[in-house]
């Protein structure tokens, strides 16, 4: 069988990459000229070790190449020994409020720390430590700053979390580390409301060159978290601003991953996989559109491989993207045109689509 190019064509415009220091996490490089990462959090008790171990277990296979864990407690600090050193991907310790759990992080072999300064009790006075027990350790440090966990003295100073307020906040305890020269740090700044967190995001790009993580905090339920994210990642990563992501949705840290290589995919900085084109139906339509998609997605689940399917309903725009895409159905009259790499195979009853569809996705995986 001859040689066939798989899955979308790569986009014609890649955007200038903001060119940031580069740190180490684990064996994920972030920043530089490295792909940007997804990240998600677990939601465990990390306290739980085979729990966790296993929910990184699933993210890992849905895509992700950092994961967090949260460190609230003695017990969950205790166990960061044994699930930093049997994740298969790095592990970033999440601390708040106890600067004793960010040094039990580094000595457990941790990839990376997350510090919210304007969380942790008597931080400012902790920075020296902190600073010469992650240099002799090798570990990176992600300075990350909410909206909803914003330093007090910024928030007096700008009166609510404005993008100024962020930037300043994050840099000033940038700053406090590179008095003690440590510049391994990579720097988050999140907002709930996408164009606040954009506009934070431009400014930290311009004033600073360190990596920088994007989120959304809070995002929301599923639908709205991911278009929130989609929106603010989308438009910062064509500007080349961002080294990793994480969606921030309500939902389980496999979704998150999930949406998170989705919009990745979409902006032709990972590569494709399985991707589906259906109508959003109409009258035209002659074919249960939603259930037939519904029953495509399904069969293809688990399908590694970087087919574009079009799943169409009608005649008008049906045959069209059908032959743009890898493999396709237009569907009318109780029957499926199949194509195939732009060449109709054959017509089939419409009960038989879906069959027929992963006949020809065997033929053409490699």
């Amino acid at each position: 069988m001859a040689t066939v190019g798989l899955g979308m064509p790569v986009l014609p415009h890649t955007p200038a990459r903001r060119r940031s220091r580069q740190i180490q996490v684990g064996d994920v490089p972030v920043g530089g000229d490295a792909p940007v990462s997804v990240q998600t959090m677990t939601t465990t008790s990390t306290a739980d070790v085979d729990a966790t171990l296993q929910q990184i277990a699933e993210v890992t296979a849905a895509g992700c190449d950092i994961v967090r864990v949260a460190v609230p407690s003695a017990a969950d600090a205790a166990a960061l020994s044994t699930i930093a050193a049997r994740s298969p991907i790095p592990v970033i310790a999440d601390i708040h409020f106890q600067p004793r759990y960010v040094f039990a992080a580094i000595e457990a072999g941790c990839a990376a720390v997350r510090v919210n300064p304007g969380n942790i009790k008597k931080f400012d006075d902790q920075v020296a430590a902190i600073a010469a027990a992650a240099s002799a350790a090798g570990v990176p440090l992600r300075i990350g700053v909410n909206a909803g966990s914003l330093d007090r003295r910024q928030l007096a100073k700008h009166g609510s979390a404005t993008p100024q307020a962020l930037v300043d906040s994050a840099l000033w305890e940038c700053s406090l580390f590179e008095e003690h020269g440590f510049e391994d740090l990579k720097i988050a700044v999140k907002h709930h409301d996408p164009a606040v967190m954009i506009a934070a995001n431009r400014l930290l790009a311009e004033r600073c060159p360190y990596p920088l993580h994007l989120g959304v905090t809070e995002a929301g339920p599923p639908l709205q978290g991911a278009i929130k994210s989609a929106v603010a990642f989308g438009t910062l990563l064509q500007e080349g601003i961002g080294d990793t992501i994480r969606v921030s949705l309500s939902g389980p840290p496999v979704e998150q991953v999930q949406a998170g290589c989705h919009i990745l995919a979409s902006l032709g900085l990972r590569p494709r996989k399985l991707e589906i084109v259906s109508c959003p139906g109409c009258g035209r339509l002659q074919v249960d559109i939603h259930k037939l998609t519904a029953q495509v997605e399904a069969a293809f689940d688990g399908f590694h491989h970087p087919l574009r399917i079009a799943v169409m309903g009608c005649v008008v725009n049906g045959p069209g993207e059908a032959r743009e895409a890898d493999l396709g159905v237009s569907c009318g009259n109780g029957k499926g045109q199949i194509f195939r790499n732009g060449e109709v195979l054959r017509t089939v009853p419409e009960a038989r689509i879906v069959e027929a569809l992963v006949e020809e996705a065997l033929r053409l995986a490699p």
